[in-house]
């Protein structure tokens, strides 16, 4: 038996659990962090109730060992129906497992705000709705965008969510495996730091970011802890 319920993967030390950290803190769920870059095999995810991969700057095709045994674990997860979380890079890695591809984006998503102005959202789709992923929250859903590349989806995959400059920003796998581009697990010290370290972040306003954050934190977090609870559900936890 595991010692924790919950494996949550990481990719770079500055893209933490965020606000699905706070929420274990306070249900007090145990929970197991492991740095894929920093670790020579990964933990059998069979050993867990659900596994959980955040973002990074790295690319789901990369040919590095350390991108080819996340890959190589994510088959094992989907062949074994393991509830599974993937955020940006996770959601990426989860789709090109699932036999779909990772391409350039059109148009890179960065921030809170859309080329003219307007907030970045995802929409969902009537599967969306219906997903017990994202029962009781609202059919359009305010989110902040950090990736380049986007991705192409097989026919396993089903979309739950879209928007304009990159369509697929929600989906699900089978029946326990899902994926979102967005950062919903985004802090505002998370935010301050990637403002900071990330490129693209860097060219933007930096107290515009922040503000933005400030203005819409309280329903930013309430649709975290909705979508996280209703993860944990899904993966008995």
């Amino acid at each position: 038996m595991p010692l924790n319920p919950l494996l949550i993967l990481q990719h770079v030390a500055h893209e933490g659990p965020g606000l699905f950290g706070e929420f274990l803190k306070v249900k007090n769920i145990g929970v197991d962090i492991v740095n894929i870059y920093d670790a020579h095999c990964l933990p059998n995810p069979s050993d867990y109730k659900a596994v959980i991969t955040l973002g990074g700057p790295q690319s789901a095709n990369d040919r590095d060992a350390a991108m080819q045994r996340e890959l190589r674990n994510l088959e094992r997860i989907l062949r074994d129906e393991i509830p599974y979380l993937g955020v940006c890079l996770g959601m990426q890695t989860l789709v090109q497992a699932a036999g779909g591809q990772v391409v350039p984006c059109r148009t890179k998503e960065t921030g809170w705000h859309r080329a003219n102005g307007s907030p970045y959202h995802v929409e969902l789709t009537v599967a969306g709705i219906q997903d017990p992923l994202l029962t009781e929250l609202h059919p359009r859903i305010g989110v902040f965008q950090l990736h380049g590349e986007t991705v192409e989806l097989s026919t396993t995959t089903t979309l739950l969510g879209t928007a304009p400059d990159c369509t697929n920003q929600l989906v699900r796998v089978g029946s326990k495996a899902y994926g979102i581009q967005s950062h919903v697990e985004l802090t505002r010290s998370m935010l301050e730091a990637w403002a900071t370290i990330d490129p693209d972040l860097a060219q933007l306003d930096r107290t515009e970011l922040t503000n933005t954050y400030a203005l819409n934190a309280t329903s930013y977090q309430a649709t975290a802890s909705s979508l996280f609870e209703n993860f944990l559900a899904i993966a008995g936890i």
